[in-house]
């Protein structure tokens, strides 16, 4: 129940946080399309390609540095007691769904402190982006993706701080994996159903009932701890 939890709870997060995701990467998504031969541009069905490309490559970085912070949380268990090494994950695993969730009702906005935290990788990843551009074929795009997937973001920060809690590197994978399947339908927005999906994701409403949700799922876990 604890585990199933979590990734729901980091579905929840990647979906309704939607409105972050818009604003952060929105704009790229735009540029990228705008980007493309007018030829494929003015004709829907031929940019597709080009669109699960960019987003695929994103939710695979995702993936990648989930297991990587997963890594780092087995590498914990290993070097404490391995009854301290869990009581600590869970607590990380408690507190950040809860920050995650009082971000998706509204009420602390602090993620994006933990952006500034990924401007220097970033500084250093960037350059690599620009010798994609302009992209030509879909797996241009997917590496292009790839790239897009490190951009300095606090509610992607926040999850790869809660990845460390997983404790196993397949763990923190699919914890990212369930965040990014979960930021798609803003991301990747065609056709009625998203279109209707990302303007329900922004209701006040659904958003605090989300948060509420996400930091009940910290609380639960906290319960285990104490």
């Amino acid at each position: 129940m604890l585990e199933q939890g979590s990734y729901l709870a980091a579905f929840v997060v990647g979906l309704l946080g939607g409105t972050h995701c818009v604003g952060m990467c929105g704009g790229i998504v735009g540029a990228l399309t705008f980007g493309l031969p007018e030829k494929i541009r003015h004709h829907f069905p031929s940019t597709l390609p080009y669109q699960l490309g960019y987003n695929l490559g994103r939710v695979t970085s995702y993936t990648v540095a989930g297991g990587i912070m997963g890594g780092l949380g087995m590498l914990l268990a290993e070097v404490v007691p391995i009854y301290i090494a869990q009581q600590t994950l869970l607590v990380i695993a408690a507190v950040f769904m809860i920050l995650l969730g009082l971000y998706l009702g509204g009420w602390w906005m602090g993620l994006a402190q933990i952006e500034k935290l990924g401007g220097r990788l970033w500084t250093r990843i960037e350059p690599f982006a620009r010798r994609l551009l302009p992209v030509r074929t879909p797996a241009q795009a997917w590496m292009l993706g790839l790239v897009w997937g490190w951009i300095p973001c606090g509610l992607v920060y926040s999850m790869l701080v809660w990845t460390v809690s997983a404790g196993s590197v397949l763990k923190g994978a699919g914890l990212m994996l369930a965040f990014g399947i979960g930021t798609l339908p803003n991301l990747f927005a065609m056709g009625m159903v998203a279109g209707s999906l990302a303007r329900w994701s922004k209701d006040i409403r659904v958003r605090r009932v989300a948060g509420l949700l996400v930091i009940a799922f910290g609380l639960y876990t906290l319960s285990h701890v104490f």
